[in-house]
């Protein structure tokens, strides 16, 4: 009998790598994003009690970034399931969204 490898039956959660970068750093600019995971935030002032990490490529190069957007958070559990896509990030007064 062939032994099972590890990956036939576990199923782990995706990794989120790559650089860390500010979010305004990547503002109006094509970015191609790769995956995410949202988390309990730790700070008081962020009103989902939730944070999204983002991973992207920008440049050809993996980054994440980190938000407490509600915008953002809204948008990812709303088209998560279309990942890999190609967006911009935009910051419309004091929030930033997807488009």
């Amino acid at each position: 009998m062939k032994p099972k490898h590890f990956s036939d039956f576990a199923k782990e959660e995706r990794l989120i790598e790559g650089d860390k970068t500010r979010i305004d750093s990547i503002l109006n600019q094509e970015i191609l994003i790769t995956g995410y995971k949202i988390r309990k935030s730790k700070y008081k002032e962020n009103n989902s009690e939730q944070y999204l990490t983002v991973q992207f490529e920008f440049d050809g190069i993996k980054k994440i970034f980190f938000s407490g957007s509600n915008v953002l958070l809204d948008q990812i559990n709303k088209y998560g399931h279309e990942i890999p896509f190609v967006t911009t990030i935009k910051k419309i007064d004091k929030y930033y969204t997807f488009s």
